[in-house]
């Protein structure tokens, strides 16, 4: 029997159509249908649905003889289902990358009538907002009933969050109702039939928040049918429920909090309704009321005994009231912002006069001042350099710039000043030598007398300065004349290889002295241990005996930041259960909910990981796309495999210095059946992959001796000449 049945009522979504089935056909998990119910559809979804069954045998399409509406599509849609669960997607959502995947993974692990799933809203102008559906089930049971757990009634109320064992559905004789809010009856019924619920807190399902066409922005009387739908979610609880009397507390408080929630919104009922709406929810309060009482929550208690008294009067005196008070607090909080917008840039100009005024004070002959990404932390080649610097300069102060937000990453003993305070100001004015992997603010001045080294961070397979101007689709900073006069503070720039040379040469024209010399941050790498390698993973809770993969895909402006290419979970457990998958998202992706790895299952997420050179150290293998990570995992000399199912697309908007299908670090993978292939027959360390890593270290390794970071202490600081 097929796992999961997806049924897919489509009405009136041709513009949104082609994204929803091609977000269910492109999982990695297969074993599913989908039976797309074409409810009449006047638009041409129709022929839409036609040609994806004609090139999908999983793809079959029902065609209703007549317009139905929502609920009775589904339940023709349902009288074709085949599979195990089904699952009700709305035609215009779309599925998240490897959210087949991770439910099949959870029915299997739980056995569950009814999966509940997380979820994010999509907003018109590409603004993702994560539901509050995650948070609560992630403090869920990991299966449980609507008695034993009732907070689940807090997560939205819909079909297409919850996919449902068909069984259950034929033993309830269930049925959609006709109308809008027909998710109610849906819903509550069949959470209350279910011996089994279980959760899964990621988000699966990408809600579309359409500016037309949704009914929660739809003016009218139709709103009324939202108490027919709650009469017979009551009528069914009551008929397949052992504990309806246990359950009418909560169904009772969610249903208040959903009649009052329509009728505060001035898009749904219309003014000239709304008392007669007010008096609906008064007669579903009295007859549905709990005997043994009812306590409101804290924050509704006034409104619901204006329900209880039968006083609209009362209840819309409240509510204009709550109105204009949420009106205050919004201008309060928006006063507020402004006047902390112009205390920080008065702020801001007063510590400029201040710069300036250091300005005049002599060089601190013995200050030399690090940064790496933009303030992010003690890392990368500036981190390298400054600790080779302890060693050979003793006498020169190493100070580091973090921002505020970092302080508690830096290593104890470090000497730091906070981005944006007066000791960071002075320290911009004062220092000897300003040593970074990214450009200083544009407004710090290059002063007689001190040296600016740009230490870079990666060697470049992407276009980067000058050259981004024939690829302006994904050059984020357009501004070439500024990137150039920050370029022209440099006194050195820092190349791991002749071909970052002659790249920098080109994409940053400016008057500086190359100091070719390999990457500093390489060093430990090129000087690692087998005990630093076991060191390592001891760190990260990795047994001695688990294969590492470590994953690092890069930044891709035309993806929104949560937008995968490789589905990570079906991959996992493609890769064995004796391997650990190490997930580094790029820098411009950790959000605050990564600031620590946390393991799930053979899923590591390091995203936040401070030294990204453990993790190099602690992985038997990389699988990277277009990152310049993978010219520093060379330098290990380990295997590397390129997972590239955009190459083209890549080269053409981004713009590359060489083809890398032509010289790759080892194998390499376009598709995710292809990348499973190179693991499970050891392709991947084979001795066609070796030859094709040992041509790229012969380019882009070969000064990657352990050296580099006293060759620029040397020359930089001690002012050596010599080779």
């Amino acid at each position: 029997m097929t796992l999961l049945s997806v049924v897919l009522p489509v009405y009136k979504v041709q513009g949104y159509l082609r994204q929803c089935l091609d977000s269910l056909l492109e999982q990695s998990f297969t074993d599913f249908e989908i039976i797309a119910v074409d409810d009449c559809s006047p638009d041409h979804s129709g022929a839409i649905l036609a040609e994806y069954a004609a090139r999908d045998p999983r793809v079959r399409v029902v065609t209703s003889p007549e317009n139905v509406g929502l609920g009775r599509a589904r339940n023709l849609g349902l009288d074709h289902a085949t599979g195990e669960y089904v699952w009700f997607v709305d035609s215009d959502d779309w599925l998240a990358q490897g959210a087949l995947t991770a439910v099949a993974d959870r029915l299997a692990d739980t056995s569950c009538d009814v999966l509940i799933m997380g979820f994010d809203r999509v907003h018109g102008d590409g603004r993702v907002v994560t539901a509050g559906a995650g948070r609560v089930l992630a403090e869920a049971p990991e299966t449980f009933t609507l008695a034993e757990w009732p907070r689940v009634l807090k997560v939205l109320h819909v079909a297409w969050n919850k996919v449902v064992r068909r069984e259950l559905l034929t033993k309830i004789d269930f049925r959609f109702e006709q109308g809008w809010y027909e998710d109610v009856s849906f819903t509550f019924p069949v959470l209350a039939a279910a011996e089994r619920i279980s959760g899964l807190p990621r988000a699966c399902v990408h809600y579309r928040q359409r500016r037309t066409g949704a009914i929660t922005r739809t003016l009218g009387d139709r709103h009324f049918e939202i108490f027919d739908h709650w009469e017979h979610a009551f009528t069914m609880v009551d008929a397949y429920s052992a504990q309806a009397e246990l359950l009418r507390p909560p169904l009772f408080s969610r249903m208040l909090w959903h009649y009052v929630s329509v009728l505060h919104n001035a898009e749904r009922v219309p003014r000239g309704s709304r008392r007669r709406f007010f008096e609906r929810i008064v007669e579903h309060y009295r007859r549905y009321r709990p005997a043994g009482g009812y306590e409101p929550p804290a924050q509704d208690a006034l409104s619901y005994k204006f329900i209880e008294r039968n006083s609209f009067r009362l209840f819309r005196a409240l509510e204009l009231a709550t109105r204009v008070g949420k009106k205050a607090r919004r201008f309060k909080r928006v006063s507020v912002r402004r006047a902390r917008k112009v205390v920080n840039r008065v702020r801001e100009g007063v510590y400029r006069g201040y710069y300036h005024l250091q300005l005049r004070g002599p060089v601190d002959d013995k200050l030399a001042l690090y940064a790496a990404y933009w303030y992010r932390g003690v890392s990368c080649n500036p981190a390298a350099i400054a600790g080779k610097a302890a060693e050979l300069a003793p006498d020169v102060r190493n100070v580091w710039v973090v921002g505020r937000s970092r302080v508690q990453s830096v290593p104890p003993g470090t000497d730091y000043v906070v981005a944006g305070s007066r000791q960071y100001y002075r320290a911009l004015a004062r220092a000897r030598w300003l040593i970074n992997n990214v450009n200083w603010p544009g407004w710090v001045v290059k002063r007689k007398g001190t040296t600016h080294v740009m230490t870079h961070h990666g060697t470049p397979l992407k276009m980067m300065g000058m050259d981004q101007a024939d690829h302006l689709a994904a050059a984020k900073d357009q501004d070439f004349g500024a990137q150039m006069r920050r370029a022209d503070r440099w006194d050195f720039s820092i190349t791991a290889n002749a071909h970052t040379t002659v790249a920098w040469e080109r994409a940053y024209p400016c008057r500086y002295e190359t100091l070719e010399v390999g990457y500093p941050r390489n060093d430990r790498l090129a000087a690692a241990t087998p005990a630093d390698v076991a060191a390592v993973r001891a760190k990260l809770g990795i047994a001695p005996t688990e294969r590492v993969v470590l994953y690092t895909p890069t930044h891709r402006e035309w993806l929104r930041p949560e937008q995968q290419v490789l589905d990570l979970d079906a991959f996992a457990d493609r890769l064995g259960p004796d391997s650990v998958l190490l997930v580094r998202a790029h820098y411009f992706h950790v959000t605050a909910a990564q600031r620590a790895e946390a393991r799930r299952g053979r899923i590591m997420n390091v995203s936040a990981y401070p030294v990204v050179e453990d993790l190099y150290l602690a992985a038997d293998a990389m699988i990277t796309d277009y990152s310049s990570a993978m010219f520093d995992y060379a330098v290990l000399d380990r295997p590397l495999v390129i997972f590239a199912p955009d190459w083209a697309a890549y080269r053409e908007l981004r713009g590359a210095y060489f083809d890398l299908m032509e010289l790759p670090p080892g194998a390499v993978a376009t598709t995710f059946a292809e990348l499973v292939d190179v693991f499970s027959t050891g392709a991947y360390s084979g001795d066609a992959a070796a030859g094709q890593r040992a041509r790229f270290r012969e380019r882009f390794c070969y000064l990657d001796d352990g050296g580099a970071a006293e060759r620029v202490v040397r020359r930089v600081l001690l002012g050596s000449t010599g080779k």
